[in-house]
C-alpha cells in the first residue's frame, strides 16, 4: 500500500481514454482557444471594463484547474479490468445495500467512472464508502455521517460496474 497523499482511482480503460482524450484538447487546442479569446479581448482596449476579456481569464483559469485536476487522476490511476465478481465492496463495485432503511444502489469510486450514467457515486473515501469497504452481502455495520448521526448499512449485494 503506498503511503503517499494520491488517492488512486479505479478506471476502466474507456474512463481512462476519454479523460486522456479531454485532458489533451484542454493542454493543446483548449488551450490556444481560451489565448487568442484573451489577445482578442486584450486588444479592444481598456481591460477594468473590458468583459470579453474577464471572461476568458476566468475560463482559462477553470481549464487549468481542471488540467491539473485530470493530469492528477490520470497519474494515479489504476486502469483495467473491473474488480473480481466476488461480492466484496470495494472502488469499482455498484453496491446495492439498505442505507438507514432505504434500499440505495451506487458506484463506489470516482464520478469520472461513471462519466454521464445516471447513477449515484461514492468515494471510497466518504464516511459511507470508508465504513463498506470489504464488506460482503449480508454484512451490516454503522457510521457517523457528517452531521453526527450513526447511519445503519446492510450490504445486498456488489457487483463489479460495466459502464
Amino acid at each position: 500500500m503506498s503511503t503517499s497523499s494520491a488517492s488512486v482511482a479505479w478506471l476502466t480503460q474507456e474512463s481512462y481514454d476519454r479523460l486522456k482524450a479531454e485532458l489533451d484538447h484542454l493542454s493543446g487546442p483548449g488551450r490556444t482557444e481560451i489565448v487568442a479569446r484573451i489577445e482578442q479581448a486584450r486588444s479592444e482596449g481598456d481591460l477594468k471594463e473590458n468583459g470579453g476579456y474577464h471572461a476568458a481569464k476566468e475560463e482559462q483559469g477553470k481549464a487549468e484547474a481542471r488540467i491539473r485536476q485530470l493530469s492528477e487522476l490520470l497519474r494515479n490511476a489504476h486502469v483495467g479490468e473491473a474488480p473480481a465478481d466476488d461480492g466484496v465492496v470495494e472502488p469499482g463495485m455498484v453496491v446495492e445495500a439498505k442505507v438507514a432503511g432505504d434500499k440505495e444502489t451506487f458506484l463506489l469510486g470516482s464520478r469520472e467512472v461513471a462519466g454521464d450514467a445516471a447513477i449515484d457515486v461514492y468515494s471510497e473515501r466518504s464516511a459511507l464508502g470508508a465504513a463498506i469497504q470489504g464488506l460482503k452481502a449480508g454484512d451490516k455495520t454503522t457510521y457517523t455521517a457528517p452531521n453526527g448521526k450513526e447511519i445503519t448499512v446492510e450490504i445486498i449485494s456488489a457487483k463489479p460496474y460495466k459502464g
